[in-house]
């Protein structure tokens, strides 16, 4: 106690007092003792260097801080383990664990804990005290360890610095937390996928997206629901990390997937400031809720169409119609039936979106289409009220009433939005009359 150092001996090969031989067989670590020694199993009739007298009986308040034997291996000792785990640490592998380390004693000399960062290192590569690296093999994510390393296998005869002294038997507390290879690709796996998919994503397409982000041991780091927004992007053009890149390839509108990427596919070893950790492995649970392609059409699809169709509708003709506008998720945005009437336009006047105009022009009476709006033919890039930004639309007609040209009992149809007042912008020579040929 007075040196500051714990006195290092082998016990029952004389190196010390016959006494102390006996006296510390059969001890566990912290146990205290006192040894009583009568002097012919201490220093006898000579003493010892003016500090023992002879024939002296010695008294050893002893405190145990540690055992080991030369034959010792590491210890492992399973605390919890996740129900599922589809994959284990081996040599090569990179991983990034919790924690805290302590002397067989109990005596706490160090925490990842206490500096809020995982320890990540290599398995196998001697980047590590050699019974840590085997101490953490054949681990799973989410699972803890209690690992002992004796001396010989962890900082041996020198320690380290002034926490862990020499010939020091460690305990760690371990927490896996991340485990992945240099050597590692994207892993997808497809959890929904909607009957009757005709299309899917490819490079250059522009796609609407709900995520959910994790790290591997389930820890949340972002998510799209809770800013109540999707995540909008092009595919293959580079601008997410290339690991989403490559999986937003070969979707289906209404899709979920999880993707798995390993850091070096998302945002490597330096992380993301404070929201994602150096080398973390990353998975999304994703849902696709449209994408387009800036080149395509207004998509039209006839389901009914009467059987007499005299006069279809076309430019300058006065329309009556239902309908219902949802996103392509099947979220419904507006319906006519929320009215007491079906809505009526002018086709020509440009009093809705150019999508809605072109599915509407052609129809007969009667006739109901299906019509898929991308959103350069819709509200484009900057949405509208109730309809995000670059959403598909999709939009169910009904052709309600068809009017040719002026209506009857009409003087005029006003293409596009009215002047008020209205008389003045007609009466052109100001003579307050509005005859025949000003309209």
């Amino acid at each position: 106690h007075d040196r500051g150092k714990a006195f290092i001996s082998q016990v029952g090969l004389g190196r010390l007092i016959t006494g102390m031989d006996r006296g510390l067989q059969g001890m566990c670590v912290n146990e205290r003792r006192k040894i009583t020694i009568p002097p012919h199993l201490a220093y006898g009739s000579i003493g010892t260097g003016g500090v023992i007298p002879p024939d002296a009986v010695l008294v050893y308040d002893v405190l145990l801080l540690d055992v080991w034997s030369a034959e010792d291996k590491v210890q492992i000792r399973t605390l919890s383990k996740p129900a599922s785990c589809n994959r284990t640490s081996v040599a090569s592998d990179f991983v990034r664990y919790h924690y805290n380390g302590t002397l067989l004693s109990g005596a706490a000399f160090d925490s990842s804990y206490s500096r809020n960062a995982t320890y990540d290192s290599y398995l196998g590569q001697g980047d590590l005290i050699k019974g840590m690296d085997e101490g953490l093999l054949g681990m799973c994510v989410g699972e803890r360890r209690i690992i002992i390393v004796p001396p010989f296998l962890a900082y041996g005869e020198n320690g380290s610095g002034t926490q862990v002294p020499p010939q020091a038997t460690l305990v760690f507390e371990v927490l896996m937390v991340d485990v992945f290879n240099p050597k590692d690709d994207l892993i997808v796996e497809v959890k929904e996928v909607p009957e009757g998919c005709t299309r899917r994503t490819v490079t250059g397409d522009y796609i609407r997206y709900h995520y959910n982000g994790t790290f591997q041991d389930g820890k949340a780091f972002d998510s799209s629901y809770q800013r109540n927004s999707t995540y909008n992007t092009y595919v293959g053009k580079g601008y997410v990390i290339r690991g989403m890149d490559k999986a937003l390839h070969g979707l289906c509108i209404g899709e979920k997937r999880r993707i798995t990427i390993p850091p070096h596919m998302a945002y490597g070893e330096e992380g993301v400031g404070d929201l994602i950790p150096g080398s973390a492995v990353l998975v999304f649970d994703i849902h696709v809720i449209d994408f387009h392609n800036p080149k395509d059409p207004v998509q039209i699809k006839v389901t009914h169409k009467s059987q007499e169709c005299n006069l279809t509708s076309e430019a300058d003709d006065l329309i009556h119609y239902r309908y219902n506008c949802s996103l392509m998720d099947g979220t419904l945005l507006y319906s006519s039936d929320h009215y007491d009437s079906p809505s009526i336009t002018t086709l020509g006047a440009n009093m809705v979106i150019p999508g809605l105009e072109k599915g509407l022009s052609g129809m007969c009476v009667g006739e109901r289409r299906e019509v898929v709006i991308p959103p350069h033919w819709g509200h484009g890039e900057n949405g509208a009220g109730g309809v995000p930004k670059s959403a598909v639309l999709l939009f169910e007609l009904e052709l309600v009433e068809l009017q040719k040209g002026v209506p009857e009992g009409y003087m005029f149809v006003w293409l596009g939005d009215s002047p008020n007042p209205l008389f003045p912008a007609m009466d052109l020579n100001g003579d307050k009359e509005v005859p025949l040929e000003e309209v």
